[in-house]
């Protein structure tokens, strides 16, 4: 099978969304599948080998010239390549902005499709399309994008399917009109997508009501971690705890209530001798929110006692997960996916996360963890302090969780489920 992949990159930063569409392409790759996949906006950064096409369509600074200066909406293609190049798309990477707050504008052109400011760019991809074999179908990495499926079908005369990871999270985060507006847009476009596939069960609810999505076309294809790399290290041995948690340092992902619940119990005298590992990107945005944190701990008298370690290559962040007793994340929304959790269960991890989001899918199969009231410090506290006590309950929460992974959240399941769902599309198409 011929498949077009059409993925984001997320300036300098790891994304899941480009963790998850590299993963997949490689593996479908590996069975014999032909694979081409197409960064949008910015290069993807991923850790594990990257298989995307170098060049990138869509590039983050012509978009952001045509949203801002009408000349260049009309400049010559080749006069654009000098702004595309590689080299300064990763200069440029890590002064990308993500904030919806500051791109509602941008956002509706770039759904408007055609009749947006970006109208150049989607003739640029189409053009380069129409010049490779034709694919059986297109995979769009999330709905934000979906201005592109009508184009390419009338280009390409293939299936559509609309892969959605958590974009929701993004157009709620749209100042007003703008959010209002993107939504719509992304409504009205719907039909234009033959399937859709989420993440998680959870997701797959969710976007089916947020963009009234006809049940008929929404698939679940679960995410996959190569449970051969993330597997059990060796027997830690008896002691005092390690807690850690990998992801991004935002306020969001409630590192700052992980940091809470340690510091109540150590000032009641438990966990004597414990200690927090974190580590994962820290934008520049959220600096000041880290440094609020290291004061606090600062203040505390627990300086010492929790660490930050910073962003992770992929042997590093695999050794990192497997000298953990304890995986913990408080975030504070509704996360679609929660691939860090999947990577430390598959460690032989057991995790403690709120029951909001795809979390609560993930640890009720695995029966890897323990779920805890959202937004809820002393509830974190009470579970941090029964684990610490009971390490044959640890032991037996990782044995489930490694195996629940291994079982539901492999790579291999991740493709296989993927091959159904184009293999649906193809026979659907009369391919």
């Amino acid at each position: 099978m011929r498949i077009t992949s059409i993925t984001a990159g997320a300036g300098g930063m790891y994304c899941g969304s480009c963790i998850r569409d590299n993963a997949l392409a490689a593996a479908l790759t590996r069975r014999g599948h032909e694979v081409t996949l197409l960064p949008l906006y910015t290069p993807t950064r991923t850790d594990e080998e990257n298989v995307s096409r170098k060049r990138v369509f869509f590039s983050g600074i012509s978009v952001y010239l045509e949203e801002y200066v009408s000349l260049f909406r009309r400049t010559p293609w080749l006069l654009d390549r000098l702004w595309e190049s590689p080299w300064l798309l990763r200069f440029f990477s890590g002064r990308v902005r993500t904030d919806p707050g500051q791109l509602g504008g941008l956002t509706v052109s770039m759904l408007e499709g055609t009749h947006g400011h970006q109208r150049k760019e989607l003739d640029k991809l189409v053009h380069w399309l129409r010049d490779q074999p034709r694919p059986d179908v297109i995979d769009i990495s999330n709905s934000m994008l979906i201005a592109i499926a009508e184009p390419l079908k009338q280009a390409l005369g293939c299936p559509v399917n609309c892969t959605l990871q958590g974009e929701n999270i993004f157009v709620d985060g749209l100042p007003e009109p703008y959010r209002s507006r993107a939504k719509a847009l992304v409504r009205a476009q719907v039909e234009h997508v033959d399937s859709f596939v989420a993440v998680s069960d959870y997701y797959a609810e969710r976007m089916s009501r947020y963009l009234a999505i006809p049940g008929a076309r929404m698939r679940v294809v679960p995410l996959g971690v190569d449970v051969d790399r993330f597997r059990p290290g060796p027997d830690r041995p008896a002691g005092p705890l390690t807690i850690g948690y990998f992801g991004r340092i935002a306020p969001e992902k409630g590192v700052h209530r992980l940091c809470d619940a340690y510091a109540a119990l150590r000032g009641r005298g438990g966990l004597a001798g414990c200690r927090v590992e974190l580590a994962g990107y820290l934008g520049s945005e959220h600096a000041g929110y880290w440094r609020s944190i290291e004061s606090r701990n600062a203040g505390r008298g627990l300086a010492g006692d929790i660490h930050y370690r910073g962003e992770l290559a992929l042997d590093d962040k695999v050794s990192f997960l497997q000298a953990l007793d304890l995986f913990v994340v408080p975030a504070e929304y509704d996360d679609p996916k929660g691939l860090s959790l999947i990577e430390a269960m598959a460690c032989g991890v057991p995790v403690v996360a709120p029951r909001r989001g795809t979390y609560t899918e993930l640890i009720e199969r695995t029966g890897g963890g323990v779920l805890v009231e959202p937004e809820d410090s002393a509830a974190i506290e009470r579970v941090l302090a029964a684990l610490a006590a009971d390490p044959e309950r640890r032991a037996e929460l990782g044995r489930r969780a490694a195996e629940g992974v291994r079982a539901r959240y492999s790579t291999d399941e991740m493709t296989t489920r993927a091959l159904e769902v184009y293999a649906r599309l193809t026979a659907g198409a009369g391919t």
